[in-house]
């Protein structure tokens, strides 16, 4: 567990650093340029969609974790619209909270 902890904080770190500089440069401007990728039917719209698909997953994964209660469902549409730094967050905090048992974090602690 200790390593997966490890490779979340890197991820975050990195992310976050790179997200700093690409809105110092480019401003808060990613959902146009985002979605004109994928209108233009190229492969960094199709990467884009891909992408799109995982972070769908991820929300779901996470919103069904917690029963797609009310806080889970908001959890699982910040989880698609943040990506990687909120989905990072959210396990490394529950790997905490779960106290590494993996069935526990990837199942919830009901069904875990």
């Amino acid at each position: 567990m200790a390593m997966f902890r490890l490779f979340l904080v890197v991820w975050l770190i990195v992310i976050a650093g790179y997200t700093a500089i690409t809105v110092s440069n480019h401003g808060f401007n990613l959902f146009p340029v985002f979605f004109g990728n994928m209108a233009e039917m190229g492969w960094p719209g199709q990467f884009n969609l891909d992408f799109m698909s995982f972070l769908a997953l991820s929300g779901l994964w996470v919103a069904w974790r917690h029963r797609f209660r009310p806080a889970g469902i908001a959890l699982g549409l910040l989880t698609f619209v943040g990506g990687m730094m909120v989905l990072a967050t959210y396990l490394l905090v529950e790997s905490y909270r779960t106290r590494g048992r993996v069935a526990a974090l990837l199942l919830g602690p009901e069904r875990g």
